[in-house]
């Protein structure tokens, strides 16, 4: 089995953003198309690292406690990507492979960090795995900063 690292990361800065996306609450009518984006976004990364079961969602009923806590982002009523806001921490960042490329990752990242500091909270976290250097250094570079190594597996 592999190891796996994660990195707890944090942000605590004041920062101003404003919104140049639109993310709307989770819908159910968009279901199988996250479901689709999720697996996918996540395959490779829980392939390599031997994490089990490689595709995370096969039915609605794991998603159904979660749905108030995710935001999608539409592009002519497809979904380009989303990000989960869990009181102050940022979770499962995704964006579909066909808009990859183009900025929308930091884009999410800046609008779940907008979302959650409009709650009111000073800090925002997330927690990443040392395996995905990509989006490691997208955290490093809109100011996060590793807070916590921890040895996972």
């Amino acid at each position: 089995m592999k190891e796996i690292i994660a990195y707890k990361m944090l942000f605590d800065k004041t920062f101003i953003y404003h919104d140049n996306i639109i993310c709307i609450p989770f819908q159910e009518e968009y279901w199988n198309e996250y479901m689709k984006m999720y697996n996918e976004c996540f395959y490779k990364i829980r392939k390599e690292l031997e994490v089990e079961p490689i595709n995370v969602y096969s039915d609605y009923s794991q998603i159904k406690d979660k749905i108030n806590n995710i935001f999608l982002y539409l592009q002519n009523g497809v979904i380009g990507g989303a990000v989960s806001c869990y009181g102050n921490e940022l979770d499962d960042l995704v964006v579909e492979k066909s808009f990859q490329g183009q900025g929308l990752g930091q884009k999410l990242l800046l609008w779940g960090m907008n979302h959650i500091k409009g709650q009111g909270y000073n800090e925002v976290i997330l927690h990443v795995t040392k395996w995905n250097e990509r989006a490691v250094k997208l955290y490093l570079k809109n100011g996060f900063c590793i807070q916590e190594i921890e040895k996972v597996r």
